[in-house]
């Protein structure tokens, strides 16, 4: 008899690596689908990063690294945090890990025992609250819609809480949304969990840079959050380095090790080159990496322009992040070409099939109503695949 855990049983597979999954086997097909489904940027690595990897390749970096992280990458991260984000971190509250995944795993494994609470503002990335399931915590989504430009109220947040509560999870730029908190609503958000000091925050900020001029405010940066708060990065998104797997947080010292000592028994250190690579990225000014975000701006207005002509599709404007998350409830109970949508997964999948374009359905987010589509593809692509939806619809 095949007897899995029930932890592995209880763990929903990844909404975005499932509908990847899928469009990689349509292509294999021989069907020409367009996806905009993974949250990855189609630029290369940067030059003078993949130069530093080539250095450290050659400087015979090929031994265990320590496991939270060489001292100088972690000295980066601290001048990084305080240049960026005005947060005074020393090294022993930075752990490096094989992305900014395992860095919330870590927290989540650290800090949550079974019957607590994570609280997670909606719409939220797919993980949250898997790692919440796997930490053998429950979770409690607190709703939000477009109308609202997808944030939450103090009000919602202080109705959320319950004495199980022991995480929050916020994100912002947002993944799967594009928005952004401003530093005034965050402090509004703090006012009320300055009133349950048993709730810790993890700040996930990993799309930080991805910015269309909002600006970005870090959580911790709040006095009254700074010693409950983790603040979680990595250099994927920013510097497309996503198969470089690196991130890191920035945490009171008792967390960081904490995740260090979690770290050292599952993964130890991360790969050593990239942590090397990384260093020089995170040592160079922001503005190296201006052409990507100039890019996704661009797209990001284009993808707006275009999807804001079909019937149908309501919109916010995103100020961060390379999604847009149309509510397309509009579609909900009719039937389009001999398929009935009723929800946005239907939709999703009435979009790979009829038009060939692949999606994520906000089912996946906690947005029910809503789809992500990522626009780090070329201009090209996306015209075309804004097109395709335009005729399937039509």
């Amino acid at each position: 008899m095949k007897q899995l855990s029930n932890r592995i049983n209880s763990l929903p597979t990844s909404a975005t690596l499932a509908m990847a999954a899928k469009a990689r086997e349509l292509k294999e097909q021989g069907k020409d689908i367009i996806s905009l489904s993974l949250g990855e940027p189609d630029f290369n690595t940067p030059e003078f990063i993949k130069d530093a990897a080539i250095q450290a390749v050659n400087d015979n970096y090929n031994s265990y690294s320590p496991v939270n992280g060489y001292l100088d990458l972690r000295e980066s991260i601290c001048k990084k945090f305080k240049r960026d984000n005005n947060l005074s971190y020393n090294p022993n509250q930075i752990v490096v890990s094989t992305g900014a995944k395992q860095s919330i795993a870590n927290v989540a494994q650290v800090l949550l025992n079974p019957g607590d609470e994570v609280l997670l503002p909606a719409p939220y990335w797919v993980s949250y609250s898997a790692i919440s399931v796997l930490s053998e915590a429950s979770f409690v989504e607190i709703p939000s819609s477009i109308d609202t430009d997808f944030k939450i109220t103090p009000e919602q947040l202080e109705a959320a809480i319950t004495p199980k509560s022991k995480l929050i999870f916020f994100n912002s730029p947002n993944n799967p949304s594009g928005t952004i908190y401003s530093e005034e609503e965050y402090r509004a958000l703090a006012k009320v969990l300055e009133k349950h000091p048993n709730i810790y925050v993890v700040s996930d900020e990993i799309y930080e840079h991805i910015n269309y001029g909002a600006g970005n405010f870090s959580f911790a940066a709040i006095e009254s959050m700074y010693d409950r708060t983790i603040t979680v990065n990595g250099v994927a998104k920013a510097f497309a380095m996503t198969g470089w797997r690196i991130g890191y947080i920035g945490a009171p010292e008792w967390i960081a090790k904490a995740c260090n000592k979690l770290q050292g028994q599952v993964t130890s250190g991360a790969n050593c080159i990239a942590q090397r690579a990384t260093i020089t990225a995170l040592d160079a000014p922001v503005t190296k990496i201006g052409y990507m975000v100039d890019e996704f701006h661009k797209r990001r207005d284009i993808v707006l322009d275009l999807l804001g002509k079909i019937k149908g599709f309501k919109l916010n404007i995103p100020e961060g992040a390379f999604y847009v998350f149309p509510d397309i409830s509009y579609f909900f109970g009719k039937t389009i070409k001999g398929n009935k949508i009723e929800n946005a997964s239907d939709f999703s999948m009435f979009l790979l099939e009829q038009a060939n374009i692949a999606t994520v359905t906000g089912e996946a987010f906690g947005a029910p109503d809503c789809i992500r589509m990522s626009y780090a593809a070329s201009e090209e692509q996306l015209r075309e695949a804004i097109d395709r939806i335009k005729k399937a619809l039509a």
